[in-house]
């Protein structure tokens, strides 16, 4: 990793493009921490501290939401946007159209994208005004509702802007940009879990606990590493052919299969809904009724929190893998081509051969996700530790560094390509 960001470095338009892309998160990070007027911040650190759902959404938004920055949302609204469009693809016939049309099919559905991440952050900026007001996190007793909208539009807003700076990156930056910014966020958490690692390990003197999760930690970052490598190669072989005067195929190649092929979007996609009941929580008042009650099961640090998070990194797992492959596709192209998979006759049996194959690798790519998300609080228990979002940080983490690097790799070949060509 570091020789492959040392050699991309001596290269003029790949270092003006990591100078972009972490100018845009210097942006990002200062608007982190630059208040919404009408509010106190003061007050809202120590209503949000012991709240475990704030504390999620505090490590996506870089510690954003504790000050009521101006960009406290982050890029939350936009996530669930996303998710909402993937799965009204699957859906609505002119939205799954607009998916199998290309280019230019992508552009409208960004645009889609776009207009329902602004309609989310109104709606989250009226969930989060109205829960600042009851905590008595505001800073005016009258005009409150000039207050409001200013507060709500100013919230709204900056999901829109840093909605826009992950997009700067996707085109002139490296990397996908709303992975780079939730990164950074994630990462700029790094110094407080040291701070507080080294008061469970000095002052409430849980040595066994500390060291395991240092080592968990470890181990957990070379396991990612490792199954993100991975892939399952179906073999290929294609028939020779005679076209004018010469021979064309007869060559053995594969068909690569990543075993984690979805990333880190199942954890991504999952955690952001699960959200939702401890957001509703949040804004109750009686907190006795039994509706309370089912909600207060979703708590990050429960048993069955960890179940239905485990279920739902599968289930979105074999959702995405839908969406990229395509056996019946596959089997035709190859067919088209003159490959067969050997010991596998062309059309239908290739494709069910492919299905087979592609259900079995994702349901290991789902469980290493599902495994890795749920250690963390697993361990949290048995250790009185909330490391609760451990997982799903060091996963999107990993991820993003691991994306990021390949990006610039494959940037770089593209240029040694073109030289060679010229």
């Amino acid at each position: 990793m570091l020789e492959t960001l040392k050699n991309a470095w001596k290269v003029k338009e790949l270092r003006n493009k990591i100078l972009f892309t972490l100018l845009i998160i210097v942006i990002f990070r200062i608007g982190s921490f630059i208040p919404v007027p009408y509010i106190n911040p003061d007050m809202i650190k120590a209503a949000t501290t012991d709240n475990s759902f704030f504390n999620y959404l505090s490590i996506l938004t870089g510690g954003g939401l504790e000050y009521g920055a101006i960009f406290a949302m982050s890029i939350t609204p936009y996530i669930n946007a996303s998710i909402i469009v993937q799965l009204l693809c699957v859906a609505i016939p002119y939205l799954e159209r607009l998916s199998k049309e290309g280019e230019e099919g992508q552009k409208k559905l960004a645009t889609i994208t776009r207009y329902t991440t602004v309609v989310l952050a109104l709606i989250q900026g009226v969930a989060y005004f109205f829960y600042l007001k009851a905590s008595n996190c505001l800073s005016v007793t009258k005009g409150i509702w000039f207050a409001a909208i200013v507060i709500i539009l100013t919230f709204a807003a900056g999901s829109a802007v840093v909605m826009w700076l992950g997009e700067q990156i996707d085109v002139k930056g490296i990397g996908n940009g709303i992975s780079i910014l939730l990164f950074a966020g994630i990462l700029s958490r790094g110094p407080q879990a040291f701070v507080t690692l080294w008061g469970y390990f000095f002052e409430l003197k849980q040595y066994v606990a500390v060291i395991g999760i240092i080592i968990a930690f470890l181990a957990i970052i070379a396991f990612i590493v490792w199954m993100t490598n991975a892939e399952r190669r179906i073999p290929v072989q294609y028939a020779k052919r005679v076209v004018g005067n010469k021979m064309y195929g007869g060559q053995n190649t594969h068909i690569p299969i990543k075993v984690n092929m979805s990333g880190v979007m199942p954890v991504i996609f999952a955690s952001s809904i699960l959200m939702l009941p401890t957001m509703i929580l949040s804004f109750m008042n009686n907190t006795t009724t039994s509706f309370a009650k089912i909600l207060a099961l979703f708590s990050t640090q429960g048993v069955f929190y960890a179940v239905v998070y485990f279920i739902m990194i599968i289930a979105f797992a074999y959702f995405y893998a839908t969406i990229q492959f395509n056996p019946v596709e596959m089997a035709n192209n190859l067919r088209k081509n003159g490959g067969a998979v050997p010991g596998i006759r062309p059309g239908k049996p290739t494709s069910d051969f492919i299905s087979k194959i592609l259900s079995r690798i994702t349901l290991m790519g789902a469980l290493f996700l599902s495994v890795i998300a749920i250690l963390p609080i697993i361990i949290g228990n048995v250790g009185q530790i909330n490391v609760s979002l451990g997982g799903t940080s060091v996963l999107i983490m990993v991820g993003v560094a691991l994306d990021t690097v390949q990006n610039l790799e494959s940037q770089m070949m593209m240029r040694h390509y073109k030289g060679f060509l010229d």
